[in-house]
């Protein structure tokens, strides 16, 4: 499990999780309302070197930021029923990194394999403290790649 301090950090988490993704990469972000899931993705971005603005897709399901290497889709399945065709949401899921805010039930429309991004308040540690796990679904994501970019968020 993984600390974080604050939004700064939360931020510098999700960069050095975007360098370790690659295209046709799909991440599933669980926690509560305001755990930081969108901070989180903006610091993503700014790791695939996406530059523009990084807002909440919660009202329009998804939104695509355009990058120097790899697209990132960002959605959110908070509506989403796990039989809604995601080939309408992410047409090319193998050539962007998709991420997915309360895709557990979805995650399986949108691809094989995906890592599961669970981020918590830490309980008497503050306001701002959060905690990150990663748990790895699918082939391509098993515990050698997992603990990988784990120890690399530290």
């Amino acid at each position: 499990m993984i600390t974080v301090p604050d939004v700064e950090a939360m931020t510098g988490v999700g960069m050095r999780l975007g360098r370790a993704l690659r295209p046709g990469d799909a991440v599933c972000l669980e926690g509560p309302l305001g755990a930081g899931k969108t901070t989180l993705t903006r610091g993503i971005a700014a790791g695939l070197g996406i530059e523009t603005g990084v807002s909440s897709p919660t009202f329009v399901i998804s939104r695509r930021y355009r990058g120097p290497h790899v697209d990132l889709v960002h959605c959110d399945a908070y509506r989403l029923a796990p039989d809604d065709d995601f080939a309408d949401i992410v047409p090319d899921p193998d050539r962007v990194v998709t991420v997915v805010e309360w895709g557990s039930d979805v995650m399986p429309a949108v691809g094989d394999s995906w890592l599961v991004v669970t981020v918590g308040r830490s309980e008497g540690m503050g306001d701002d403290v959060r905690t990150i796990s990663l748990r790895g679904v699918g082939d391509e994501w098993d515990d050698e790649r997992v603990n990988r970019i784990s120890g690399d968020l530290t």
